[in-house]
């Protein structure tokens, strides 16, 4: 079976992470699959919304510790990665992502790039960037504050304080919380409800809604400039390390 399912459903393009043995840790080839799906989705006008799903039980754990433990020794911020996060900033069509069980690292910071998030009673969105002695990543940096505020986004993405559904709700990342068991019927709803309305004024109000993507997608290469060099530093490689000691 493969680590990332698409599928379509009438106008609704749906990503699935499919590696729930591995909690949807992300792989290299996962993003750039990833990528090529959302990006393949862009250029087919019969798709009108895309949703991003990961298992019943775990949305996504982050990424994969085999990659990521590869990429902290080598001090290399692996290209699929980047690929992956410009084309979230970059897509035009409406996201929406259903979210189950843990949200890890790029698993939550990905929904800061969906336009509606429904998340089953079960979700919890983290962030343990710092605590690795590394950095928040895919934009967070600059949507999170502007989403959240300051106070909540440096909670979130400094001190890596976990979000429960309500709290996440009530911080302004997720729209709507509801049974585990209704999540994916629910959330497929919310994107048929988006690609149900009339397409080009859709995409201009979400675009105006954004912003500058050229604005996020330097803000996400700054962060992957700084964030290759934390994965040289001392407290990262030490931070690994223990990480690492506490797993064998």
């Amino acid at each position: 079976m493969p680590d990332i399912l698409i599928d379509t459903e009438g106008p609704v393009r749906i990503v699935r992470m499919n590696r729930p043995e591995k909690k949807n840790a992300l792989t290299l080839a996962m993003y750039e699959t990833m990528a090529a799906a959302i990006e393949d989705a862009g250029k087919d006008a019969g798709v009108r919304c895309l949703l991003i799903a990961g298992a019943p039980d775990v949305f996504c754990a982050g990424n994969d510790l085999n990659d990521f433990v590869a990429m902290a020794q080598s001090g290399a911020l692996g290209t699929p990665v980047i690929r992956f996060l410009h084309t979230l900033a970059r897509c035009d069509k409406p996201l929406v992502a259903a979210v189950s069980g843990n949200a890890v690292g790029v698993g939550t910071t990905m929904l800061l790039h969906c336009d509606q998030v429904i998340a089953s009673e079960t979700a919890t969105m983290m962030t343990p960037f710092v605590s690795l002695g590394l950095l928040p990543e895919a934009g967070s940096s600059l949507i999170a504050p502007r989403l959240m505020g300051h106070a909540r986004a440096y909670s979130l993405l400094v001190m890596g304080k976990p979000l429960s559904a309500a709290e996440g709700k009530a911080a302004g990342i997720v729209n709507a919380v509801v049974p585990a068991a209704e999540l994916d019927v629910r959330a497929l709803a919310v994107a048929r409800d988006i690609a149900a309305m009339p397409s080009d004024s859709a995409t201009i109000a979400r675009r105006l809604m954004r912003g500058s993507v050229d604005e996020i997608v330097a803000r996400i290469d700054a962060e992957a400039d700084a964030f290759r060099a934390r994965l040289e530093s001392r407290e990262a490689q030490a931070a690994f390390a223990a990480f690492l000691s506490r797993k064998r």
